[in-house]
């Protein structure tokens, strides 16, 4: 297939770039800047802001009309979308309405990243859950999905919670990174106990992700993990994989850490309608992170 990746310097879309191009497809990866892909000699690079309406009509990819969009790019920090609202709904929803007009004039299958933000409290959520966003980037997330709900094109929607797995030179990591980073370093680290998520291994991500690419699903699906855990667990298992100190890791509350918006105590995502309908079967959290650090 011909594939465009939105937001391509990102951590899942660097992971998910290399999962096409890995399974024989030809990529497009689009992002602000230059590209900090290190395979990017694969693949083609296209610097493009995608809240520019006239830049996105007038994209012309050298590969050609492609067959499917993956649209991952955002503004996925909820702190920055409520201190810039109007920076939020440029990025969130008006930069998902360009690419839905492309996608209808190239007749492309266009598969959405959202996220469990656009639920409240009572997690682990089904996709049949009533939307409850308790902040402005949950919100526009859900209005978003509305949109591309909306369009007329063949779509798709994904949505992943806590995404973790390995990471390369030029590649940010995510949140087992800093705690093995920080342990390393023998420094004494705070983490919440009281806030449930179900972290998903970037690896399953991309398995699920092209699946619903290759068959051109119409349906929305939560791709998370198995395990429901608070981040306090999640450092503790990281440190255990590794052979680190758990004595260096606190467990504390959430008011340790005030924060300008609301986020679910309670959150996550239920994934049996995945595992039933595309034989999702993610990675537990100890083979996830054992598989990012690459233990066998």
């Amino acid at each position: 297939m011909k594939l465009l990746v939105t937001g391509a310097n990102g951590f899942l879309a660097q992971h998910v770039c290399l999962y096409l191009l890995n399974k024989g497809h030809q990529v497009l990866g689009i992002s602000r800047g230059p590209a900090r892909l290190p395979f990017v000699d694969r693949m083609e690079y296209v610097s493009l802001d995608l809240s520019d309406a006239e830049a996105v009509k007038n994209l012309a990819p050298a590969m050609g009309k492609p067959d499917a969009i993956l649209h991952l790019a955002a503004m996925s920090k909820p702190d920055e979308c409520l201190r810039d609202p109007a920076a939020s709904r440029l990025h969130n929803i008006e930069a998902t309405a360009h690419l839905l007009e492309k996608a209808a004039a190239w007749e492309a299958y266009f598969l959405y990243s959202s996220t469990d933000f656009i639920f409240g409290e009572g997690g682990p959520h089904s996709e049949s859950d009533t939307p409850d966003p308790l902040n402005f980037y949950g919100a526009c997330k859900w209005e978003a999905e509305n949109l591309v709900r909306n369009s007329g094109v063949r779509q798709g929607i994904f949505r992943p919670v806590f995404i973790y797995g390995p990471v390369w030179p030029g590649l940010r990591g995510s949140f087992i990174q800093w705690v093995a980073d920080s342990l390393r370093a023998g420094k004494t680290i705070q983490v919440v106990n009281d806030q449930w998520r179900t972290p998903t291994f970037v690896g399953d991500l991309c398995w699920g992700i092209h699946q619903l690419l290759t068959h051109q699903i119409q349906d929305c699906f939560h791709l998370a993990g198995k395990d429901v855990l608070t981040p306090y667990q999640m450092a503790c298992t990281t440190a255990e994989v590794l052979g680190l100190p758990t004595s260096l890791i606190l467990a504390v509350d959430s008011h340790t850490f005030p924060e300008p918006v609301r986020r679910a105590k309670k959150s996550g995502l239920q994934i049996q309608k995945a595992m039933d309908a595309l034989g999702y079967a993610p990675h537990d959290f100890t083979a996830g992170v054992k598989a990012s650090f690459g233990q066998p």
